[in-house]
């Protein structure tokens, strides 16, 4: 189960967060660089050629779920520990491979901020190896949580109006004015962004809580409900085509909190019945006990023959700013 939320690694781990209040008062920092979900793994060039970088590979570098093509959770890059000196620290993720006592720390802020660093020690590679993997999903949650909050950061830079959402759904959402308003009806917002060679896309509206929870049958129930959708709001190219999720397989389901509010999340490729166009999405149904219904906030795709990672995980920082404002049935 997917948890949006650090969760403690196991009694073996060391854990070291340091503040700025712990700074001396004196120090500045300076600001961290580096490209959304691009992570520094600071080794030694032997270990990184061996079993030590397989396993960071392995675990790390792994395929992102829901993408019609794979593509590595984070792109790697190698730094000899020599080397990670100056201007190299400023990374804003980072992962060091240490010999030493077998622990896992993570450190806040240490030669930049915001910056996120793990450090990974073992006495042999066989024990580094070991804590890789048993760490590496909460590893991946922590670096992950910092490259979203980045990335919400950027787009508050220049924020579009998100008046409308607040007006039907009685919630707001961050997105930039890169986006513009598609579509507006009852109880549903189409938001869209045009890129090269394709278009990202934004829908929110809302359901009443027994179209999803009204048996056991979470994933075929969410799939009809956004099949329904597709039909009603999303024609494709051809008469009598519409959005529908993906028929050859079951699309990824997780469970995870959205501004407190339980949600279930749902990744998986869409496709245009009768015709050739596919592409991934994300799918967030937030439940709202108060107001008896789901939110739904979905993000897809259409960028033929070309990498999605980073537009999906754009999609992903936006939908996850979702927060309740009040709403009047």
């Amino acid at each position: 189960m997917k948890k949006l939320v650090f969760l403690a690694l196991s009694f073996l781990i060391v854990v070291s967060c340091k503040k700025k209040s712990e700074e001396p008062e004196s120090r500045i920092l300076a600001d961290s660089s580096g490209n959304i979900n691009q992570l520094s793994v600071i080794v030694d060039n032997s270990l990184w050629e061996g079993q030590v970088g397989d396993a960071l590979r392995d675990n790390l570098a792994a395929p992102v779920e829901g993408l019609p093509q794979e593509e590595p959770l984070f792109s790697l890059s190698q730094i000899p520990p020599e080397t990670f000196t100056g201007f190299v620290r400023r990374s804003r993720i980072f992962i060091k491979i240490e010999k030493g006592k077998d622990s896992l720390a993570i450190i806040k802020d240490e030669y930049a901020t915001p910056q996120t660093g793990i450090i990974i020690s073992g006495e042999n590679q066989q024990q580094i190896i070991d804590r890789i993997n048993a760490s590496s999903d909460s590893i991946i949650d922590v670096l992950k949580a910092t490259e979203i909050k980045e990335k919400q950061r950027r787009i508050g830079k220049s924020p579009e109006s998100d008046e409308e959402l607040e007006k039907a759904f009685g919630v707001s959402m961050k997105f930039p004015t890169a986006y513009r308003y598609a579509a507006q009806e009852d109880n549903f917002i189409w938001i869209r962004k045009e890129i090269p060679k394709g278009l990202m896309e934004i829908l929110v509206y809302q359901v009443p809580l027994n179209t999803i929870d009204k048996d056991s049958s979470v994933i075929a129930n969410i799939v009809k409900m956004r099949d329904s959708i597709g039909e009603k709001y999303i024609p494709g190219p051809v008469e009598g085509s519409y959005m529908i999720t993906e028929e050859a397989y079951a699309p990824y389901l997780f469970e995870t909190k959205i501004d407190g509010h339980f949600a279930y999340e749902t990744r998986g490729t869409w496709e245009v019945n009768n015709a050739y166009m596919a592409g991934p999405f994300v799918n967030y149904a937030i439940r709202d006990e108060k107001n008896n219904r789901y939110i739904i906030a979905e993000g897809f795709i259409f960028r033929p023959a070309t990498s999605k990672r980073d537009h999906v995980f754009e999609l992903d920082a936006i939908l996850k700013s979702l927060k309740f404002r009040g709403f009047k049935s």
